[in-house]
């Protein structure tokens, strides 16, 4: 099978105002609509510039917590140098963000390719049985490190803006306005944390369809893997995991990535992952939120 997504690239030469052209950001929503991604191409764009552009999209910015920022509004990504699984980003996270962003700074010469899936794809790829099974809500368990689940939280709850200022209070307050959300918190400050999702859903920027847009195929570098257990009771084995991740493999595309460019995906539709580095002389940035 041919993967048949679109691959859509907004040029600077067609925007007489650059990143700031009202109608740069109505073509990238047409693009995000009709195919869950764009790229942009020969903006120049400087990390402020970058930042601006994430603030334009997201009416509300979110962070990984195990990442560096690099703006108020963006991160650097650092995940190692082996190739990474297909995933939504903080696709385990309660709040999961609609849009990320990508800001490649200085492109690597050869390999680290981001790959990006259409969930809508592989969700049509799956026979009677396989869409019957993961119909069913998810939830993910996994183990998290104090500062790690204090830095996201002290960024989600409106109230707090430092880790050092979370107390249980907060943890219960945002436990009720996400549902959910479980947790045992251990004596050394650390959590087993629950979250109920569904590993099927409709993208922000459309209506009626749905597609397979998760953190399953995904990677766990800065965290412990996690343990995925669906609504009937039954675990998702590595060997399901496999099955599904050759199904995604024929509907993915590769971004070949140039100095300057800006990838923007919808991330309620479209996964994302990357080919090994084999260059590690480059920069990527990341910035993601809400619409």
């Amino acid at each position: 099978m041919e993967p048949s997504m679109n691959y859509n690239i907004l040029r600077r030469r067609d925007f007489a105002e650059g990143l700031q052209d009202e109608s740069l950001q109505i073509r990238i929503r047409e693009d995000l609509t009709r195919d869950g991604w764009t790229l942009l191409r020969g903006f120049q764009p400087g990390m402020e510039d970058f930042s601006s552009l994430v603030s334009s999209l997201c009416s509300r910015v979110t962070f990984d917590p195990a990442r560096s920022n690099t703006t108020d509004k963006t991160q650097m990504v650092d995940a190692g140098l082996g190739p990474i699984g297909l995933h939504i980003e903080n696709g385990n996270t309660p709040r999961c963000p609609d849009i990320v962003c990508f800001y490649a700074e200085r492109a690597a010469f050869e390999g680290s390719q981001t790959t990006i899936c259409d969930g809508f794809a592989v969700w049509d790829s799956f026979d009677a049985a396989r869409q019957s099974r993961w119909s069913q809500q998810m939830t993910v368990e996994r183990d998290l490190p104090e500062l790690i689940w204090k830095r996201y939280l002290a960024n989600e709850h409106p109230a707090i803006s430092r880790p050092e200022e979370v107390t249980m209070d907060h943890v219960l307050q945002f436990g009720q306005a996400v549902p959910g959300q479980a947790f045992d918190l251990h004596e050394d400050g650390s959590l087993t944390y629950r979250l109920t999702v569904d590993p099927v859903r409709g993208s922000v920027f459309g209506e009626g369809q749905r597609g397979f847009a998760n953190a399953v195929l995904g990677p766990s570098h800065n965290y412990q893997p996690p343990r995925y257990t669906m609504a009937d009771g039954s675990p998702v084995t590595p060997e399901e995991i496999e099955e599904i991740r050759a199904i995604a493999e024929t509907s993915t595309h590769e971004i070949n990535w140039q100095d300057g460019d800006i990838a923007i995906l919808d991330n309620t539709r479209v996964m994302h992952g990357r080919r090994a580095i084999a260059d590690a002389n480059r920069n990527l940035f990341i910035g993601m939120g809400t619409i």
